[in-house]
């Protein structure tokens, strides 16, 4: 049996890590197999780079030098719990993959898409079978992600404006990939919007 893969993208401060959580949930309920994980992260050196990129001054890094550590945590997450997951037929939910990469890495700093796209395709080699794309208005999600005073706030102290454009970008995206792409208004109260998410998720399961 094959697993199935679901991601979840959307702007800091969408709502969707805690919609990732409330669909493991679901599908463990319903009795699915399932492993709910994160980018960067999720294998014990794809978290060790997390810390490199998410913490710090936001000009720590180059666009091209997070292209690079945002690939090599992937590869790692990839060979150690996705794809294994999903052989053993698991459902595999994740908060982030490589759209994230495609929009933070790939528009942020410059016209970088290419080289993104260039790298997934030679070192990762895998999209989703479905991604669930949280929409949020830049400006309330940003004020979300500020107030709960982490110390992964490097990507949130770029500013709004980075966060209009990451929106604008997604969005995009979803119409690039429609095929694999729900939008969901994150918006609303959290239990409407977990709904919309588990019938999306119903379907592409079914």
């Amino acid at each position: 049996m094959t697993g199935r893969f679901i991601t979840f993208e959307g702007i800091d401060g969408s709502g969707k890590s805690t919609q990732a959580r409330l669909l493991a949930d679901a599908l463990r309920a319903e009795g699915h197999d399932t492993v709910l994980t994160r980018e960067p992260g999720g294998s014990p050196g794809a978290d060790e780079i997390r810390r490199l990129v998410l913490e710090g001054d936001p000009d720590r890094w180059s666009a091209e030098t997070e292209i690079l550590l945002f690939t090599a945590a992937r590869r790692d997450h990839l060979e150690r719990l996705i794809e294994p997951s999903l052989a053993a037929g698991k459902v595999v939910v994740c908060d982030r993959f490589a759209d994230s990469t495609r929009m933070y890495q790939g528009l942020s700093r410059g016209n970088l898409r290419a080289k993104v796209d260039a790298l997934h395709s030679l070192m990762i080699g895998r999209e989703p079978d479905l991604t669930i794309l949280i929409d949020m208005d830049p400006a309330t999600g940003l004020a979300r992600a500020k107030g709960r005073n982490g110390t992964e706030e490097r990507f949130e102290d770029f500013g709004l404006d980075l966060q209009a454009k990451m929106r604008a970008g997604f969005l995009a995206l979803a119409e690039e990939f429609a095929s694999r792409f729900r939008i969901i208004d994150g918006d609303r109260p959290v239990d409407a919007v977990a709904a919309d998410v588990r019938a999306a998720v119903q379907e592409a399961l079914a």
